[in-house]
């Protein structure tokens, strides 16, 4: 399975990324902004955590017309799969492959901690090695981490089993406290915890290695 992990001026957790993917048994390539092009035969493109062009106008905003900007759409489109962590979920947004948009934290404060999620639904690659409603614990690290949507997108993505994970414990008043969501083809998640934080004991918890092998494992397959 080839992994793609993208950088932009900013990001700070593509290295952290690149690890989880590649000790999740990924062929990994790094791939920077201003390339046109993604790597031949690439599974999964990965847009990580940070501040990317130092999250001005709006977070990810920038980025999202990066000049790789258009390679990882079509990408998506294609059918590709595609993984927004933190900063990359907001980049999602702004592409427009994911819907809604993320906002500043209810409580107006960066949030940087170890929080407990519910798994929402399994019926994806990147969840099916949890089960339903499995509570994990993933760090977060975000000021802008609201999720805000129209009524009738929040009612689509919960009618359609699109939301991945919730938290326990809503932190920064996302709608439906929503951690995570998936594309119309579950091919494409954004999620605002990070995973790859959460990938050997060492970093305190092991919960976010069960995304990485079983999307691996499953792309391998494929």
């Amino acid at each position: 399975m080839k992994a793609a992990v993208l950088t932009f001026p900013g990001s700070n957790c593509d290295r952290d990324l690149a690890v989880a993917f590649a000790q999740a048994g990924a062929e990994v390539h790094r791939v920077w902004h201003k390339d046109m092009n993604l790597p031949d035969d690439v599974d999964i493109v990965a847009i990580p955590g940070g501040f990317s062009f130092g999250d001005y106008l709006r977070c990810g905003a920038i980025a999202a017309q990066s000049p790789i900007g258009a390679a990882v759409r079509a990408h998506a489109l294609r059918g590709g799969y595609v993984l927004g962590i933190c900063n990359g979920f907001q980049v999602l947004t702004e592409m427009g492959l994911l819907p809604g948009a993320l906002m500043r934290n209810a409580g107006l404060k960066f949030i940087c901690k170890t929080l407990e999620l519910q798994v929402a639904t399994t019926d994806s690659a990147f969840t099916s090695g949890y089960s339903k409603d499995q509570r994990i614990m993933v760090p977060v690290a975000h000021h802008d981490g609201s999720y805000t949507a129209d009524p009738q997108t929040l009612a689509r993505l919960q009618t359609e089993d699109r939301i991945a994970f919730t938290y326990s414990a809503n932190p920064n008043g996302s709608a439906a406290a929503i951690a995570g969501i998936l594309s119309e083809n579950r091919r494409v998640l954004g999620m605002m915890p990070h995973p790859e934080r959460a990938f050997e004991a060492s970093h305190g918890g092991t919960d976010g290695a069960v995304l990485f092998r079983t999307l691996t494992g499953a792309l391998a397959l494929a």
